[in-house]
């Protein structure tokens, strides 16, 4: 009897089992960090309310997120609410993609040209370290109040950690590779495209999530001066009125903004860089 193909058979099921089960592992492990991450928030939350109501019970300290989710409805029901969404979301969403496409050409070419990174270094040390805080009147005063200087105080505050990551990612890259690429007579467009790029791919993108949080505080930052309208403006108006309802509705406006653009992140990560999430 031949048991050649019999036990072919049972190799094809074994593997074929293994693969579902190897598909599943997969699928599990994908769904468990979200599910995770949103009972921690439901808690905190629910944590949160308990405190509230029942241990700090002055409104001017602290205020529980039912009273919250009401004053988001009142807010939204007379559309305040979506003009200061729409004004701080322009000055984010340009004042960070300029961030990160600036921030990413000025790394490779910082961490590519010796020359160029030895006299620009201290410049970018200097600015980065320079609080922003102390620059946003003086930016409002050469480029007037509105959408430019909001958005330059944006970038500012967010092009930096996606610069610094980005160069330490291509001056970090795997020596081994590259001396190995040149000796079978890659070119250097060869070793920076399928070496050193795909290797500062994390930094890149480690930068980028810097650079989202820092966004968010520079959209607060650029509307505490001058704003009419925007989520910063809505803080500072709510903290002078004592409308701490107010005042957590963008708070909270804010921190999810910065959340759901880090998991954004995550995903375009996904598709440029899949071999990390195999």
């Amino acid at each position: 009897m031949n048991t050649q193909p019999v036990a072919g058979d049972l190799m094809q099921v074994a593997r074929g089992q293994d693969e579902r089960r190897s598909a599943l592992s997969r699928f599990l492990r994908d769904r468990r960090v979200p599910l995770t991450a949103v009972a921690s928030i439901l808690t905190g939350f629910l944590l949160w309310e308990l405190v509230a109501r029942f241990i700090v019970r002055d409104k001017l300290f602290l205020v529980a997120p039912s009273a919250i989710a009401v004053r988001f409805g009142q807010l939204w029901a007379t559309g305040d609410l979506q003009t200061h969404i729409i004004a701080s979301g322009y000055e984010f969403f340009l004042g960070m993609g300029i961030a990160a496409i600036v921030g990413i050409a000025a790394g490779l070419i910082l961490a590519t040209n010796a020359p160029l990174r030895a006299a620009f270094t201290p410049w970018v040390t200097a600015i980065y370290s320079t609080p922003t805080v102390a620059l946003a009147p003086l930016l409002i005063l050469w480029f007037g109040l509105g959408l430019v200087s909001h958005t330059i105080v944006v970038f500012l505050v967010a092009v930096f950690p996606v610069l610094v990551n980005t160069q330490t990612g291509i001056e970090n890259a795997d020596e081994h590779l590259t001396e190995t690429a040149r000796a079978f007579g890659a070119s250097r467009q060869q070793i920076f495209t399928k070496i050193l790029l795909p290797g500062a791919v994390p930094y890149i993108i480690a930068g980028l999530r810097l650079g989202i949080g820092r966004a968010v505080v520079g959209v607060v930052v650029a509307e505490l001066f001058g704003a009419k309208a925007g989520l910063g403006f809505l803080i500072t108006v709510s903290s002078q009125t004592f409308d701490m309802g107010g005042l957590f509705v963008a708070v909270l406006i804010l921190a999810a903004a910065g959340v759901f653009s880090a998991e954004g992140i995550k995903l375009l990560e996904r598709r440029i860089a899949p071999w990390r999430w195999a």
